[in-house]
Protein backbone atom coordinates (compact mmCIF):
# COMPACT_ATOMS: atom_id res chain seq x y z
CA UNK A 1 0.00 0.00 0.00
CA UNK A 2 2.77 2.33 0.92
CA UNK A 3 6.12 4.19 -0.06
CA UNK A 4 8.37 3.01 2.04
CA UNK A 5 11.19 4.88 3.23
CA UNK A 6 13.78 4.18 0.32
CA UNK A 7 16.80 1.68 0.88
CA UNK A 8 19.48 3.24 -0.91
CA UNK A 9 23.20 2.05 -2.74
CA UNK A 10 24.86 4.35 -3.96
CA UNK A 11 26.08 3.75 -7.75
CA UNK A 12 28.61 5.53 -10.29
CA UNK A 13 27.39 7.16 -12.93
CA UNK A 14 30.06 6.81 -16.02
CA UNK A 15 28.14 8.81 -18.93
CA UNK A 16 28.67 12.46 -20.24
CA UNK A 17 27.57 14.60 -22.58
CA UNK A 18 27.59 18.23 -23.38
CA UNK A 19 24.84 20.59 -22.30
CA UNK A 20 23.01 22.89 -24.60
CA UNK A 21 21.94 26.17 -23.89
CA UNK A 22 19.17 27.14 -25.49
CA UNK A 23 16.12 28.02 -22.77
CA UNK A 24 12.54 26.93 -23.81
CA UNK A 25 9.61 28.39 -21.46
CA UNK A 26 6.50 26.48 -20.68
CA UNK A 27 3.26 27.44 -19.56
CA UNK A 28 2.90 27.22 -15.35
CA UNK A 29 -0.37 26.21 -13.99
CA UNK A 30 -1.35 28.89 -11.12
CA UNK A 31 -3.18 26.92 -8.21
CA UNK A 32 -6.19 29.27 -6.30
CA UNK A 33 -6.12 30.59 -3.08
CA UNK A 34 -1.86 30.75 -2.42
CA UNK A 35 -1.52 26.70 -3.61
CA UNK A 36 1.74 26.84 -5.57
CA UNK A 37 2.94 26.75 -9.26
CA UNK A 38 3.26 23.92 -11.19
CA UNK A 39 4.72 23.46 -14.46
CA UNK A 40 5.00 20.63 -16.90
CA UNK A 41 7.52 20.27 -19.87
CA UNK A 42 7.31 17.48 -22.14
CA UNK A 43 10.22 16.64 -25.44
CA UNK A 44 7.95 14.48 -27.67
CA UNK A 45 7.37 15.45 -31.41
CA UNK A 46 10.48 16.11 -33.84
CA UNK A 47 11.20 19.61 -33.80
CA UNK A 48 11.36 19.29 -29.79
CA UNK A 49 14.00 16.29 -30.59
CA UNK A 50 15.58 18.72 -32.88
CA UNK A 51 16.11 21.32 -30.09
CA UNK A 52 18.34 19.23 -28.35
CA UNK A 53 21.71 18.24 -28.73
CA UNK A 54 22.32 15.14 -30.09
CA UNK A 55 25.04 12.56 -29.77
CA UNK A 56 24.53 9.13 -31.67
CA UNK A 57 20.53 9.91 -31.75
CA UNK A 58 18.22 11.13 -34.06
CA UNK A 59 14.14 10.96 -34.27
CA UNK A 60 12.77 8.50 -35.74
CA UNK A 61 9.17 9.19 -37.19
CA UNK A 62 5.85 7.26 -38.66
CA UNK A 63 3.48 5.44 -36.31
CA UNK A 64 4.45 7.25 -33.54
CA UNK A 65 7.79 9.72 -33.33
CA UNK A 66 10.97 8.69 -31.28
CA UNK A 67 13.95 9.46 -30.53
CA UNK A 68 16.60 6.47 -31.14
CA UNK A 69 20.07 5.60 -31.58
CA UNK A 70 21.25 6.05 -34.91
CA UNK A 71 25.10 5.69 -34.25
CA UNK A 72 26.82 4.61 -31.01
CA UNK A 73 29.27 7.26 -29.42
CA UNK A 74 30.91 5.13 -27.31
CA UNK A 75 30.53 2.32 -24.66
CA UNK A 76 30.40 1.77 -21.28
CA UNK A 77 30.63 -0.84 -18.62
CA UNK A 78 27.79 -0.54 -16.52
CA UNK A 79 27.75 -2.55 -13.23
CA UNK A 80 24.83 -3.64 -12.21
CA UNK A 81 24.36 -4.22 -8.23
CA UNK A 82 21.16 -6.20 -8.30
CA UNK A 83 21.91 -9.19 -10.60
CA UNK A 84 26.07 -8.37 -9.81
CA UNK A 85 27.15 -9.00 -13.36
CA UNK A 86 28.90 -6.11 -14.78
CA UNK A 87 28.13 -5.94 -18.78
CA UNK A 88 29.19 -3.44 -21.85
CA UNK A 89 27.33 -1.50 -23.58
CA UNK A 90 27.21 0.70 -26.83
CA UNK A 91 25.61 4.36 -26.00
CA UNK A 92 24.00 7.14 -27.72
CA UNK A 93 22.90 10.68 -25.74
CA UNK A 94 20.40 13.81 -26.01
CA UNK A 95 20.53 16.39 -24.09
CA UNK A 96 17.70 18.45 -23.34
CA UNK A 97 17.57 22.43 -23.98
CA UNK A 98 17.63 24.38 -20.24
CA UNK A 99 14.16 24.67 -19.75
CA UNK A 100 13.23 27.66 -18.00
CA UNK A 101 10.50 27.49 -15.10
CA UNK A 102 8.05 30.51 -14.99
CA UNK A 103 8.48 30.10 -11.10
CA UNK A 104 11.67 28.50 -9.24
CA UNK A 105 10.70 25.24 -8.08
CA UNK A 106 11.32 23.30 -4.73
CA UNK A 107 10.92 19.87 -6.69
CA UNK A 108 11.04 18.41 -10.10
CA UNK A 109 10.27 14.71 -10.79
CA UNK A 110 10.77 13.36 -14.38
CA UNK A 111 8.79 11.29 -16.40
CA UNK A 112 9.34 9.59 -20.03
CA UNK A 113 7.34 6.94 -22.25
CA UNK A 114 9.55 4.53 -24.05
CA UNK A 115 10.23 1.31 -25.39
CA UNK A 116 13.11 -1.14 -24.41
CA UNK A 117 13.48 -4.20 -25.79
CA UNK A 118 15.32 -7.14 -24.53
CA UNK A 119 18.86 -6.49 -24.60
CA UNK A 120 18.54 -2.30 -24.52
CA UNK A 121 17.77 0.09 -21.61
CA UNK A 122 18.37 3.73 -21.12
CA UNK A 123 18.91 6.33 -18.21
CA UNK A 124 17.29 9.32 -17.62
CA UNK A 125 19.46 12.18 -15.82
CA UNK A 126 18.35 16.12 -14.54
CA UNK A 127 20.68 18.83 -13.82
CA UNK A 128 18.84 22.02 -12.28
CA UNK A 129 20.13 25.69 -11.71
CA UNK A 130 19.67 27.11 -8.36
CA UNK A 131 18.93 30.61 -7.63
CA UNK A 132 21.70 31.14 -5.81
CA UNK A 133 23.50 31.16 -9.75
CA UNK A 134 24.78 27.25 -8.72
CA UNK A 135 24.07 23.97 -10.67
CA UNK A 136 23.28 20.47 -9.20
CA UNK A 137 25.08 17.45 -10.86
CA UNK A 138 23.46 15.36 -12.95
CA UNK A 139 21.14 13.23 -11.01
CA UNK A 140 20.11 9.82 -12.34
CA UNK A 141 16.64 9.72 -11.85
CA UNK A 142 16.03 5.97 -13.66
CA UNK A 143 18.24 3.64 -15.31
CA UNK A 144 14.82 2.00 -17.14
CA UNK A 145 13.87 -0.97 -19.60
CA UNK A 146 10.82 -2.43 -19.77
CA UNK A 147 11.28 -6.26 -19.09
CA UNK A 148 13.80 -8.13 -17.06
CA UNK A 149 15.22 -10.95 -19.35
CA UNK A 150 18.42 -12.71 -18.41
CA UNK A 151 21.54 -10.45 -19.72
CA UNK A 152 19.12 -6.92 -18.80
CA UNK A 153 19.58 -4.64 -16.44
CA UNK A 154 17.25 -4.55 -13.57
CA UNK A 155 15.03 -1.66 -13.16
CA UNK A 156 16.61 1.04 -10.70
CA UNK A 157 16.27 4.05 -8.69
CA UNK A 158 19.64 5.22 -7.58
CA UNK A 159 20.39 6.25 -3.89
CA UNK A 160 22.78 8.72 -2.44
CA UNK A 161 22.71 11.44 -4.93
CA UNK A 162 22.93 14.98 -3.07
CA UNK A 163 25.56 17.72 -3.12
CA UNK A 164 24.73 19.78 0.20
CA UNK A 165 21.55 21.80 -1.31
CA UNK A 166 19.13 19.32 -3.08
CA UNK A 167 18.69 15.16 -3.09
CA UNK A 168 16.95 12.59 -5.20
CA UNK A 169 14.39 10.38 -2.80
CA UNK A 170 14.08 7.52 -5.34
CA UNK A 171 11.94 9.64 -8.26
CA UNK A 172 11.75 13.24 -6.73
CA UNK A 173 14.80 15.57 -6.84
CA UNK A 174 13.98 18.49 -4.00
CA UNK A 175 15.86 20.77 -2.74
CA UNK A 176 16.71 19.93 1.31
CA UNK A 177 15.49 22.57 3.10
CA UNK A 178 12.65 25.14 1.83
CA UNK A 179 12.80 27.58 4.35
CA UNK A 180 16.37 28.59 3.21
CA UNK A 181 14.43 30.41 -0.21
CA UNK A 182 16.46 28.79 -2.19
CA UNK A 183 14.89 26.93 -5.41
CA UNK A 184 15.29 25.71 -8.84
CA UNK A 185 15.20 27.90 -11.80
CA UNK A 186 15.78 25.79 -14.89
CA UNK A 187 16.85 22.32 -15.30
CA UNK A 188 17.88 19.56 -18.26
CA UNK A 189 17.18 16.53 -19.12
CA UNK A 190 19.76 14.05 -20.66
CA UNK A 191 18.46 10.64 -22.23
CA UNK A 192 21.02 7.62 -22.11
CA UNK A 193 20.17 4.90 -24.68
CA UNK A 194 21.93 1.74 -24.49
CA UNK A 195 22.00 -1.26 -26.66
CA UNK A 196 24.42 -4.34 -27.02
CA UNK A 197 27.53 -4.09 -28.70
CA UNK A 198 26.81 -4.36 -32.75
CA UNK A 199 23.03 -5.53 -31.68
CA UNK A 200 21.65 -2.35 -33.85
CA UNK A 201 18.76 -2.82 -31.21
CA UNK A 202 17.58 0.83 -30.30
CA UNK A 203 15.20 1.81 -27.42
CA UNK A 204 12.64 4.43 -28.53
CA UNK A 205 11.53 7.17 -26.42
CA UNK A 206 8.39 8.89 -27.32
CA UNK A 207 7.92 11.15 -24.48
CA UNK A 208 10.16 12.57 -21.88
CA UNK A 209 9.43 15.24 -19.22
CA UNK A 210 9.19 16.62 -15.98
CA UNK A 211 6.80 18.19 -13.86
CA UNK A 212 8.38 21.38 -11.14
CA UNK A 213 6.10 22.68 -8.67
CA UNK A 214 6.59 24.54 -5.33
CA UNK A 215 3.38 23.98 -3.18
CA UNK A 216 3.81 25.63 0.03
CA UNK A 217 3.64 23.72 3.28
CA UNK A 218 0.28 23.72 4.60
CA UNK A 219 -2.03 21.19 6.37
CA UNK A 220 -4.92 22.39 5.17
CA UNK A 221 -6.02 23.09 1.34
CA UNK A 222 -8.89 25.62 0.07
CA UNK A 223 -12.35 23.21 -0.13
CA UNK A 224 -13.27 23.27 -4.24
CA UNK A 225 -16.37 23.99 -4.96
CA UNK A 226 -18.36 20.78 -6.32
CA UNK A 227 -18.96 20.18 -9.95
CA UNK A 228 -21.65 18.17 -12.67
CA UNK A 229 -21.68 14.89 -11.40
CA UNK A 230 -20.07 12.06 -13.61
CA UNK A 231 -18.87 8.27 -13.15
CA UNK A 232 -16.33 6.46 -15.53
CA UNK A 233 -16.73 2.54 -16.02
CA UNK A 234 -13.05 1.44 -14.48
CA UNK A 235 -12.54 -1.88 -14.01
CA UNK A 236 -12.40 -2.91 -10.25
CA UNK A 237 -9.07 -4.53 -9.03
CA UNK A 238 -8.60 -5.19 -5.50
CA UNK A 239 -4.36 -5.29 -4.34
CA UNK A 240 -5.67 -7.49 -1.10
CA UNK A 241 -6.84 -10.84 -2.98
CA UNK A 242 -3.13 -10.99 -4.03
CA UNK A 243 -1.69 -10.88 -0.59
CA UNK A 244 1.67 -13.34 -0.64
CA UNK A 245 1.73 -13.97 -4.10
CA UNK A 246 5.14 -13.01 -5.66
CA UNK A 247 6.76 -11.56 -1.99
CA UNK A 248 10.29 -11.19 -4.34
CA UNK A 249 8.22 -8.29 -5.39
CA UNK A 250 8.30 -5.97 -2.33
CA UNK A 251 6.35 -8.81 -0.45
CA UNK A 252 3.49 -9.26 -2.67
CA UNK A 253 0.26 -8.01 -3.33
CA UNK A 254 -0.73 -6.21 0.09
CA UNK A 255 1.67 -3.27 -1.34
CA UNK A 256 0.83 -3.13 -5.16
CA UNK A 257 -1.38 -0.01 -4.44
CA UNK A 258 0.14 1.78 -7.43
CA UNK A 259 0.48 -0.98 -10.31
CA UNK A 260 -2.87 -2.10 -9.31
CA UNK A 261 -4.26 0.95 -10.12
CA UNK A 262 -1.97 1.30 -13.43
CA UNK A 263 -3.95 -1.44 -14.14
CA UNK A 264 -7.50 -0.70 -13.79
CA UNK A 265 -6.90 2.72 -15.88
CA UNK A 266 -5.00 0.21 -18.58
CA UNK A 267 -7.63 -1.60 -18.58
CA UNK A 268 -10.49 0.82 -19.03
CA UNK A 269 -8.74 1.78 -22.04
CA UNK A 270 -8.94 -1.53 -23.09
CA UNK A 271 -4.42 -1.99 -22.79
CA UNK A 272 -4.58 -5.31 -20.89
CA UNK A 273 -1.93 -8.08 -21.15
CA UNK A 274 -1.85 -10.73 -23.82
CA UNK A 275 -2.21 -14.34 -22.68
CA UNK A 276 1.64 -14.99 -23.68
CA UNK A 277 2.45 -12.09 -21.30
CA UNK A 278 0.70 -13.47 -18.30
CA UNK A 279 2.04 -17.57 -18.82
CA UNK A 280 4.50 -17.11 -16.40
CA UNK A 281 1.61 -16.34 -13.83
CA UNK A 282 0.48 -19.13 -11.66
CA UNK A 283 -2.91 -19.87 -13.14
CA UNK A 284 -5.45 -19.98 -9.89
CA UNK A 285 -4.47 -16.92 -9.15
CA UNK A 286 -7.16 -14.38 -9.64
CA UNK A 287 -6.64 -10.69 -11.78
CA UNK A 288 -2.83 -12.22 -13.08
CA UNK A 289 -2.57 -8.56 -14.80
CA UNK A 290 -2.08 -6.89 -11.59
CA UNK A 291 0.86 -9.53 -11.10
CA UNK A 292 2.02 -8.65 -14.05
CA UNK A 293 1.73 -4.94 -13.50
CA UNK A 294 3.54 -5.40 -10.05
CA UNK A 295 6.52 -7.10 -11.69
CA UNK A 296 6.96 -4.96 -14.43
CA UNK A 297 6.60 -1.76 -12.00
CA UNK A 298 8.75 -3.51 -9.80
CA UNK A 299 12.12 -0.93 -9.10
CA UNK A 300 14.74 -2.71 -7.52
CA UNK A 301 16.39 -0.49 -5.50
CA UNK A 302 13.76 0.89 -3.82
CA UNK A 303 12.61 -2.65 -3.31
CA UNK A 304 8.74 -1.88 -4.48
CA UNK A 305 6.32 -1.15 -6.76
CA UNK A 306 5.59 2.54 -6.44
CA UNK A 307 8.09 4.37 -7.95
CA UNK A 308 5.74 6.60 -9.67
CA UNK A 309 7.89 7.41 -12.86
CA UNK A 310 8.72 3.48 -13.38
CA UNK A 311 4.38 3.30 -13.34
CA UNK A 312 4.43 5.83 -15.68
CA UNK A 313 7.02 4.11 -18.32
CA UNK A 314 5.08 0.58 -17.64
CA UNK A 315 1.47 2.32 -18.54
CA UNK A 316 2.86 3.92 -21.87
CA UNK A 317 4.39 0.75 -23.31
CA UNK A 318 0.96 -0.57 -24.15
CA UNK A 319 0.00 0.18 -27.34
CA UNK A 320 -0.46 4.05 -27.94
CA UNK A 321 -0.51 5.02 -24.59
CA UNK A 322 0.66 7.92 -22.76
CA UNK A 323 1.41 8.60 -19.56
CA UNK A 324 2.07 11.47 -16.94
CA UNK A 325 3.19 11.87 -13.47
CA UNK A 326 2.52 15.55 -12.50
CA UNK A 327 0.90 17.56 -9.83
CA UNK A 328 -3.10 18.94 -9.98
CA UNK A 329 -3.92 22.17 -7.75
CA UNK A 330 -7.63 20.75 -7.03
CA UNK A 331 -10.16 18.16 -7.76
CA UNK A 332 -11.80 20.45 -9.96
CA UNK A 333 -8.81 19.87 -12.20
CA UNK A 334 -9.86 16.23 -11.57
CA UNK A 335 -13.70 17.04 -12.66
CA UNK A 336 -12.28 18.62 -15.66
CA UNK A 337 -10.74 15.37 -16.89
CA UNK A 338 -13.18 12.55 -15.45
CA UNK A 339 -15.36 15.07 -17.43
CA UNK A 340 -13.17 14.18 -20.52
CA UNK A 341 -13.48 10.15 -19.69
CA UNK A 342 -9.62 10.28 -18.43
CA UNK A 343 -9.44 8.67 -14.57
CA UNK A 344 -7.17 10.36 -12.36
CA UNK A 345 -4.29 7.92 -10.19
CA UNK A 346 -3.88 9.92 -7.06
CA UNK A 347 -1.16 9.43 -4.25
CA UNK A 348 -2.28 10.50 -0.71
CA UNK A 349 -1.37 9.56 3.35
CA UNK A 350 -3.92 9.47 6.13
CA UNK A 351 -4.70 8.23 9.21
CA UNK A 352 -8.14 6.30 9.54
CA UNK A 353 -9.77 8.91 11.20
CA UNK A 354 -9.60 11.54 8.01
CA UNK A 355 -10.82 9.30 5.39
CA UNK A 356 -14.72 8.39 6.01
CA UNK A 357 -15.43 4.74 4.94
CA UNK A 358 -11.41 4.09 4.32
CA UNK A 359 -11.40 1.65 7.14
CA UNK A 360 -7.53 1.76 6.94
CA UNK A 361 -4.64 4.77 7.52
CA UNK A 362 -1.08 4.65 5.24
CA UNK A 363 1.86 6.55 4.94
CA UNK A 364 1.04 6.53 1.37
CA UNK A 365 -1.29 4.92 -1.06
CA UNK A 366 -2.56 5.20 -4.90
CA UNK A 367 -5.92 5.06 -5.80
CA UNK A 368 -7.91 5.85 -9.21
CA UNK A 369 -10.52 8.77 -8.94
CA UNK A 370 -13.38 7.59 -11.22
CA UNK A 371 -16.03 9.73 -10.64
CA UNK A 372 -18.05 12.29 -8.74
CA UNK A 373 -21.58 12.02 -6.94
CA UNK A 374 -24.14 15.02 -7.30
CA UNK A 375 -23.07 15.94 -3.94
CA UNK A 376 -19.46 16.47 -5.34
CA UNK A 377 -18.12 13.76 -3.80
CA UNK A 378 -15.65 11.61 -4.42
CA UNK A 379 -16.01 7.85 -6.86
CA UNK A 380 -12.75 6.09 -6.10
CA UNK A 381 -11.55 2.43 -7.06
CA UNK A 382 -9.72 1.97 -3.78
CA UNK A 383 -7.05 -1.21 -4.14
CA UNK A 384 -7.24 -1.34 -0.65
CA UNK A 385 -10.35 -3.26 -0.93
CA UNK A 386 -10.73 -7.06 0.45
CA UNK A 387 -12.22 -7.97 -2.70
CA UNK A 388 -12.68 -6.70 -6.33
CA UNK A 389 -16.31 -6.13 -5.47
CA UNK A 390 -15.61 -3.73 -2.85
CA UNK A 391 -13.40 -1.73 -4.60
CA UNK A 392 -15.96 1.35 -5.62
CA UNK A 393 -15.76 3.36 -2.69
CA UNK A 394 -17.23 7.06 -2.17
CA UNK A 395 -15.33 9.36 0.00
CA UNK A 396 -16.40 12.88 1.48
CA UNK A 397 -15.03 15.62 -1.23
CA UNK A 398 -13.57 17.85 1.65
CA UNK A 399 -11.70 14.74 3.67
CA UNK A 400 -10.60 13.77 0.03
CA UNK A 401 -9.02 17.11 -1.40
CA UNK A 402 -6.99 17.48 2.06
CA UNK A 403 -5.29 14.30 2.43
CA UNK A 404 -4.25 14.42 -1.19
CA UNK A 405 -3.41 18.02 -1.67
CA UNK A 406 -2.09 19.13 1.54
CA UNK A 407 1.97 18.93 1.95
CA UNK A 408 2.32 18.32 5.83
CA UNK A 409 -0.13 16.00 7.95
CA UNK A 410 0.64 14.14 11.51
CA UNK A 411 1.32 10.42 11.70
CA UNK A 412 -0.32 8.31 14.74
CA UNK A 413 2.07 9.24 17.13
CA UNK A 414 1.28 12.98 16.68
CA UNK A 415 4.95 13.65 14.79
CA UNK A 416 4.53 16.02 11.24
CA UNK A 417 5.26 14.43 8.28
CA UNK A 418 5.14 15.01 4.11
CA UNK A 419 2.08 14.75 2.22
CA UNK A 420 2.28 14.69 -1.70
CA UNK A 421 0.76 17.64 -2.67
CA UNK A 422 -1.32 16.44 -5.62
CA UNK A 423 0.43 14.41 -7.34
CA UNK A 424 -1.39 12.13 -9.75
CA UNK A 425 -1.15 9.56 -12.68
CA UNK A 426 -2.75 10.37 -15.94
CA UNK A 427 -2.88 8.08 -18.75
CA UNK A 428 -4.48 8.45 -22.00
CA UNK A 429 -3.98 7.88 -25.77
CA UNK A 430 -1.36 8.74 -27.91
CA UNK A 431 -4.02 10.64 -30.19
CA UNK A 432 -6.58 12.18 -27.56
CA UNK A 433 -9.57 13.18 -28.47
CA UNK A 434 -10.44 17.09 -29.00
CA UNK A 435 -11.92 17.27 -25.58
CA UNK A 436 -9.37 15.18 -23.83
CA UNK A 437 -6.64 17.47 -25.53
CA UNK A 438 -8.49 20.81 -24.10
CA UNK A 439 -8.85 19.05 -20.39
CA UNK A 440 -5.35 18.32 -20.55
CA UNK A 441 -3.94 21.47 -21.47
CA UNK A 442 -5.73 22.89 -18.78
CA UNK A 443 -4.09 20.93 -16.13
CA UNK A 444 -0.95 21.87 -18.24
CA UNK A 445 -0.32 18.65 -20.08
CA UNK A 446 0.62 18.83 -23.92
Amino acid sequence: MSRPTPRRTVLAAALGAAAAAVITPGPAVAAPSGGGRIDYRAWLTPADWRHGTARGTCPRTGHRTGLVIDRAVGTLDYPDPHTGTTATWEYATWTGPVHRMPAPASEIVASWNAHAPAGTWLQVELRGAYTDGGHTPWYVMGRWTAGDAPGDIRRTSVDGQKDGKSNVSTDTLAVDSTATGLRFVSYELRLTLCRRPGSGLTPMVWRLGAMGSDIPDRFTVPASAPGEACELKVPHYSQEIHKGQYPQYDNGGEAWCSPTSSQMVLAYWGRVPSAADLAWVDRSYADPQVCHAARYTYDYQYQGCGNWPFNAAYAATYHDMQAVITRLRSLNDVERLIHARIPVITSQSFLASELDGAGYGTAGHLMCVVGFTRDGDVVANDPASPSDAAVRRVYKRRQFENIWLRTKRHNAQGQVKSGTGGVCYLYFPAEPSGAQRRALAAVGVR
